[in-house]
C-alpha cells in the first residue's frame, strides 16, 4: 500500500469526521453526568462497531467507561487511551455553540479530546476504506472520569496495559503539533476542617472557626509549595461556613497538585498529610482524591518508530514533555512504551475559546493510521 493512499482517504473521510466531532461536542458530557455521558457512549459504542470492534462497557455510577478491541486478544496490542467526560455543564453550548468557520471549529469539548476521539474513528476507518489491516491488535479505552483524575477509569486502563507493546494517547498535542513524550504528576488533594460551631456575637469564645484554620493551613501549603520550585500548585475551590452570625464548623479545600518526578511528588505529599491544626479545638484531615503518577522519561525508540510513519505520510513528528496530567500517565511511569498527543491541533483547553484546526483531522487521522499499520 503507497503511504499516499492513507493521506489520500483520510481527506476523502475527514467530511464525514467533523461532522461527527460536531455532534460529538454538542451531546454534552460533563464529568459525574452518568445519563449524558452513557447517551454519548452508546453513539461511541454503534460507530466502534462499525468499524469492527467488539466493545466491551464497564458500567459506573458517574457514567460508563469503554473498551473497544480490534484484532486478537491473545496477541500483544496497540493501547489507545481517550476520554469522553469534558470540563464544562450542561448548557454551556447556548452561551459557546459549536461553529465552524475559517477552518476552525469552536466549541466546547472539541480539543479536549473529543476530536481525539475522532481521529481515532479516522484513522480506524482509512485502514479500513484501504482494506489494510493494523500491524497489530488495537485497544481502545474511552474514560468517563478523565478530568478529575480517572477515580473510577484508571484500573480500566492498568486491566488494558497488561500485554501492550505501545501505548498512544489522543488528547491534544502541543501547539505547534508536537507529540507528547512525557507528563508531570498530578495529584488532587482535599482539606477537610473541623470546628466548632457558636454565636458570632454572642459567644464567639466557645467556637472554633474552621474557615480561619482553613485559612491558615492554606498558608502553610503555600510554604511548603514556595521550597518546590518544580511544583504546581492550585487551590481550585474552597467551600465552608453558612452564616456570618456563625463561627463556621466546617470547612474544605481542592488543591491540584504538578510534579516533575516521583521523589518530589512523595516528599510535598508527606509534608501535606503531616499538616497540624493551628488553633485548639480544631481537626485537619488531609485526603488524597485521585492520584497520576509523574511520567517522566521519554520513550525515543517509539518516538523514532512514530516519525519514521509519519515520514511515510509526508508528516515530520517531533516530541517533548507536557505539563498537562493525562491517563497516559499510569502506563509512561510504569516503563511501557507511551506516546500522547495524537488528537487534533487546535487550543483552548478548559477555556472559552477552545477550538481546533480543521485540517489537522485529516492529517491526524493519517499519521495514526500510519502508525498502527507499521507498529
Amino acid at each position: 500500500m503507497a503511504s499516499s493512499e492513507l493521506s489520500r482517504a483520510a481527506e476523502a473521510l475527514a467530511g464525514d469526521a467533523l461532522r461527527r466531532l460536531v455532534t460529538y461536542a454538542r451531546h454534552e458530557t460533563p464529568t459525574g453526568d452518568a445519563a449524558a455521558l452513557n447517551a454519548l457512549a452508546d453513539v461511541l459504542e454503534r460507530r466502534y462497531r462499525e468499524l469492527g470492534a467488539d466493545v466491551e462497557r464497564v458500567g459506573r455510577d458517574t457514567g460508563d467507561h469503554l473498551v473497544a478491541r480490534w484484532g486478537d486478544l491473545g496477541e500483544p496490542h496497540v493501547l489507545l487511551i481517550g476520554h469522553h467526560d469534558t470540563v464544562w455543564p450542561r448548557g454551556t453550548c447556548e452561551a459557546m455553540p459549536v461553529v465552524e468557520e475559517d477552518g476552525v471549529l469552536r466549541g466546547p469539548g472539541v480539543y479536549d479530546m473529543k476530536g481525539g476521539l475522532v481521529v481515532v474513528e479516522l484513522a480506524m476507518a482509512v485502514l479500513q476504506h484501504c482494506g489494510t489491516a493494523p500491524a497489530r491488535p488495537v485497544r481502545l479505552v474511552v474514560a468517563a472520569d478523565e478530568e478529575v483524575g480517572s477515580p473510577t477509569a484508571r484500573a480500566v486502563v492498568e486491566a488494558e496495559t497488561a500485554g501492550a507493546v505501545a501505548v498512544l494517547g489522543c488528547e491534544s498535542p502541543h501547539p505547534d503539533g508536537a507529540l507528547k513524550s512525557a507528563r508531570l504528576g498530578s495529584t488532587r488533594v482535599r482539606i477537610e476542617v473541623g470546628g466548632r460551631a457558636a454565636h458570632a456575637a454572642l459567644d464567639p469564645e466557645s467556637g472554633v472557626s474552621a474557615v480561619d484554620e482553613l485559612v491558615d493551613q492554606l498558608l502553610a501549603v503555600r510554604a511548603i509549595t514556595a521550597g518546590e520550585p518544580t511544583v504546581l500548585c492550585n487551590v481550585g475551590t474552597i467551600g465552608g461556613g453558612g452564616r456570618t452570625n456563625v463561627v463556621p464548623d466546617r470547612a474544605t479545600a481542592d488543591i491540584g497538585l504538578r510534579f516533575a518526578d516521583a521523589a518530589t511528588q512523595e516528599r510535598v505529599l508527606a509534608a501535606l498529610r503531616a499538616l497540624a491544626p493551628v488553633r485548639p479545638g480544631a481537626e485537619v484531615t488531609v485526603r488524597t482524591l485521585t492520584s497520576r503518577p509523574a511520567w517522566s522519561e521519554p520513550d525515543t525508540a517509539l518516538l523514532a518508530r512514530v516519525a519514521a510513519a509519519g515520514a511515510d505520510v509526508g508528516q515530520r513528528v517531533e516530541g517533548r514533555p507536557a505539563a498537562g496530567a493525562a491517563d497516559t500517565n499510569t502506563p509512561g511511569a510504569a516503563g511501557i512504551p507511551t506516546l500522547d498527543g495524537f488528537g487534533p491541533l487546535g487550543a483552548g483547553a478548559h477555556a472559552a475559546h477552545e477550538q481546533i484546526e480543521t485540517a489537522s483531522l485529516a492529517a491526524r487521522g493519517a499519521l495514526l493510521a500510519s502508525v498502527l499499520a507499521t507498529l
